[in-house]
């Protein structure tokens, strides 16, 4: 029987998982619940933008939040390949969006089953309809919000099963399209200050917050079913598979598309209404829910358990937090790296003389991004507007951040004098990182360019398909 890459390794370095420590009598449920398109700023657990999100203020009351989690990538496939294989893109294969892992990588459902849990995917847990070839045992794919929670608790009512429960549980939502209508009042929400203040864009992002609070409204009734039907004392990780899909925001390594909210509950076992500034990566998530379930962490995989965060052993998990993006198909031909640390950013845009363009600028459609007619329009006459269109399009080949005093990476700092030495340092972190991980830059189509906009138009692309294990 050919053995998979993951398991390989494990026995090479002598790492089982037959070894279990814990008897499925021990071993708590697990409740995993994904938002899709949501930045870490958009939940009132961590700012006020205009819309409260009281479940998840609920969760984080009972729970640990995280004011420093972030994915590995900031698109779907790639961000979502690299939780369930608990490697970056580069090396699982998932790097550009709508692409999967190589077949020879495992994935943490099998992983769980190894362990005694019954696997369970509703909903967009992994990318499209590939939850099956991910190794989930039980596997439903509406992501509409009535029938996604109509699946999950007529599972839960019938479910016959002995085993501990891992429940994976992913809604669309804040996911374009977004609704026609909304309760959120336009003039009343905060707009990041890199946004170009428009009505449209107001209206938009209103029915953008308007799924915000629909998907935490989902929350409460998740929790309220689970707690009927599991355990006392699940473990209930709430988290985004990245950010918005706003400008700077999904598709770039900007925090708002790759800082996202991550909470953590587990009642008599991770305090309450704690916060943690640890740096965690979506790629940890693998390792971690293995440790808390007693299980021996694989080696050689990128991420690493931070199950002592979560214990409250200490308040420190990772130095630097490396993160990729290799584009979205032909919407997005712009591949990027970054490396940050706990106050400073680096960003290597690889081919600046690429177009940086997205179903943003591309689909300018009335469920989603038609604000952008009205930016383009203002900037004619508009410098800010016209500022924010040019940092949209084209970027330099460096940029650096204070995170600290400069959050929304408006002041890019690359040849300050006095951050050469942080420059140098961010900048060979990054390089020997792309070097262990192999990571080959790959430009996976042909790119638009950046002084040529009248070639900006949509392209079409085929999809890849899952690959079976």
């Amino acid at each position: 029987m050919r053995l998979s890459l993951f398991t390989a390794v494990c026995l090479c370095v002598g790492v089982t998982f037959s070894g279990n420590s814990l008897s499925a009598d021990e071993l708590p449920d697990i409740v995993v619940y994904f938002a899709d398109d949501l930045s870490q700023r958009d939940c009132s657990v961590y700012a006020d933008r205009g819309v409260k999100t009281p479940a998840l203020e609920t969760l984080a009351s009972q729970g640990m939040t995280f004011t420093h989690a972030f994915v590995a990538s900031p698109s779907c496939a790639p961000s979502r390949a690299a939780l369930l294989t608990g490697l970056m893109p580069a090396r699982n294969g998932a790097e550009e969006n709508h692409t999967f892992p190589h077949d020879d990588i495992d994935r943490l459902p099998r992983r769980l089953n190894e362990l005694g849990y019954q696997t369970a995917a509703f909903g967009k847990v992994a990318h499209g309809s590939s939850a099956p070839q991910f190794g989930f045992e039980v596997s439903e794919g509406a992501k509409d919000m009535p029938k996604l929670l109509q699946n999950v608790t007529r599972f839960l009512e019938q479910r016959t099963d002995s085993r501990p429960l891992a429940l994976f549980v992913g809604i669309s939502n804040p996911h374009v399209p977004w609704p026609n209508q909304s309760d959120i009042d336009p003039a009343q929400i905060a707009l990041p200050p890199t946004f170009v203040d428009t009505p449209r864009t107001r209206v938009q992002r209103s029915r953008y917050l308007q799924e915000v609070a629909d998907l935490d409204r989902l929350l409460g009734n998740l929790r309220s079913l689970t707690a009927k039907h599991l355990d006392d004392d699940p473990i209930f990780l709430f988290s985004s598979d990245h950010g918005a899909q706003f400008p700077l925001g999904k598709w770039t390594l900007y925090d708002e598309g790759t800082r996202v909210p991550l909470i953590v509950s587990w009642p008599g076992k991770i305090k309450p209404n704690s916060t943690t500034d640890a740096m965690v990566s979506w790629v940890d998530l693998l390792p971690t829910l293995i440790d808390l379930a007693g299980g021996d962490t694989p080696n050689e995989i990128d991420g690493r358990s931070f199950a002592s965060v979560l214990r409250g052993e200490t308040n420190s998990h990772r130095e630097l937090i490396f993160t990729t993006h290799s584009g979205d198909r032909k919407m997005n031909v712009y591949p990027i790296r970054s490396v940050r640390d706990q106050r400073f950013k680096y960003i290597r845009n690889i081919h600046p003389e690429f177009a940086f363009t997205t179903h943003i600028d591309l689909l300018l459609r009335e469920t989603s991004g038609d604000y952008f007619i009205e930016w383009k329009e203002l900037a004619k006459t508009d410098s800010g507007a016209a500022a924010a269109l040019a940092r949209h399009h084209g970027r330099p080949a460096e940029e650096l951040y204070d995170l600290e005093n400069d959050p929304y990476e408006q002041n890019n700092l690359i040849g300050d004098p006095s951050l050469a030495s942080k420059q140098r340092q961010l900048t060979s972190a990054l390089d020997a990182w792309i070097d262990r991980q192999g990571d080959q830059l790959t430009v996976f189509h042909e790119p638009l360019m950046l002084d040529a906009p009248a070639t900006w138009v949509p392209r079409q692309a085929t999809k890849a398909k899952p690959k079976k294990k």
